[in-house]
């Protein structure tokens, strides 16, 4: 099991506490000469916060124990999709990205009930957050985490695998981080996400959707805003309905990708967060939608009509006068 130790170079620091102020899980305090010291390092899940708001660097956040530890092991797994269901994923996977030209996998999201089986999916060697998970699943890797594997308190609060810290839970920290003005309009943004109910959930998966080995709720796509935009008329292509995203840039991946799809049993766009463009590998060209799975063959179809004539002409500029 992965811990986590933090030392302080004296040489380094300055004693400014900003450390302190914004560890989430309120693992440091500053000791008798003025300096930070990990006081409740079992605390600690790894998520830097506190390194990468030091202004000196004096931090170092290292992973020690036994990262292969499972405690796990001995637990029996689900058993994994029919081959027949697994092949229409993967189907499904190739033709959207196709037709779309996307560059990265679609991502299938699942949520594990607090009294259902494990998949049998191997875990990161580090703790991540959810977004560097997800990161990590659109270039074809499959992984499993349980709270314990999550480096973002927040995430595991909104997917009801932990209760929420009380910094997060004030909006405190949003404004530490200058991402809202008062603690005032942070408590509101906090109050407004949806969030699953505490310890309801046991653990995050996400794999490409061919390599999926359970049944996903949502799947999440990364792209430019014209390829969401041909996902969105996917779905409208035979009924002409309009969709009402919720968007907000707070909490990208976990609330607007993933609950709020699952809520609302609809598609939702997602411009990114702080956190997902701070800690992953998105560009700035690049946007996200969270679909859930029973929309997909409403979007294969689709597209697969779209891609006959309007997504080439569209590409193609040709209305675009000649210029003279």
């Amino acid at each position: 099991m992965a811990d986590y130790s933090i030392t302080n170079d004296p040489k380094r620091c300055v004693q400014c506490g900003l450390c302190v102020a914004f560890c989430p899980c309120d693992v440091l305090e500053m000791n008798e000469a003025g300096y930070p010291y990990a006081a409740h390092p079992e605390a600690c899940v790894g998520c830097t916060t506190c390194s990468g708001n030091c202004p000196q660097r004096a931090l170092l956040v290292e992973a020690t124990g036994d990262a292969t530890y499972d405690p796990f092991a001995d637990e029996p797994r689900a058993e994994p999709l029919a081959a027949e269901r697994r092949a229409q994923f993967a189907g499904w996977q190739r033709i959207i990205m196709e037709k779309l030209g996307l560059r990265w996998q679609p991502v299938a999201v699942g949520l594990i009930d607090k009294d259902e089986l494990l998949p049998d999916v191997p875990m990161p060697p580090e703790n991540l957050r959810f977004c560097q998970a997800m990161m990590a699943a659109r270039r074809g890797a499959s992984i499993l985490m349980p709270p314990h594997k999550h480096s973002c308190p927040d995430g595991t609060s909104i997917f009801g695998m932990t209760g929420v810290p009380e910094k997060l839970a004030t909006g405190e920290i949003y404004v530490l981080f200058h991402k809202l003005d008062t603690a005032e309009a942070a408590a509101q943004m906090v109050a407004e996400r949806p969030t699953l109910p505490p310890h309801s959930r046991r653990a995050t998966y996400v794999a490409p959707l061919d390599k999926t080995v359970r049944e996903p709720e949502v799947v999440v796509f990364t792209g430019t805003p014209e390829q969401m935009m041909w996902l969105c008329m996917s779905m409208s292509y035979y009924t002409g309905h309009r969709f009402d995203f919720h968007a907000s840039g707070y909490n990208s991946m976990c609330v607007e990708a993933v609950l709020i799809p699952l809520r609302d049993g609809e598609p939702n766009i997602t411009f990114g967060c702080y956190g997902c463009r701070a800690a992953s590998d998105i560009g700035e060209d690049m946007m996200f939608m969270g679909i859930p799975t029973d929309k997909l063959p409403t979007v294969v179809q689709g597209l697969t009509e779209l891609a006959k004539k309007a997504i080439p002409h569209s590409r193609m500029k040709i209305y675009v006068p000649p210029i003279m």
